[in-house]
């Protein structure tokens, strides 16, 4: 069974027992959460496609890690002005484990 969720507007497609990092929340590691913005529910047999959302499927899971992505680096120039900015970000994620699929 797989299902496709929405979280802080990103769509991921999951199946018990993967891990996902999606982007940070805020509950501590360990916690169960209840991801209810369902968009799609399938399986071998039969695709359930919701409009907007599948009515009564629910995806739980169990925060794993929260974390921070590899430092891009930003660099600026505009060339004979003198002009140099160089700036990093790290954007946060969460990693989640998909506990179960309920239809």
């Amino acid at each position: 069974m797989f299902a496709v969720v929405e979280v802080a507007g990103k769509q991921f497609k999951v199946m018990p027992k993967d891990r996902v990092e999606v982007p940070s929340l805020e509950e501590k590691p360990g916690t169960k959460i209840r991801l209810d913005r369902v968009l799609l529910v399938g399986d071998d047999k039969k695709v359930v496609v919701g409009h907007p959302l599948v009515a009564g499927a629910m995806v739980e899971a169990t925060i794993v890690d929260h974390g921070k992505d590899p430092k891009v680096i930003v660099f600026k120039k505009k060339r004979r002005k003198g002009y140099r900015v160089k700036r990093g970000h790290r954007q946060g994620y969460t990693q989640i484990e998909i506990t179960s699929i309920t239809q």
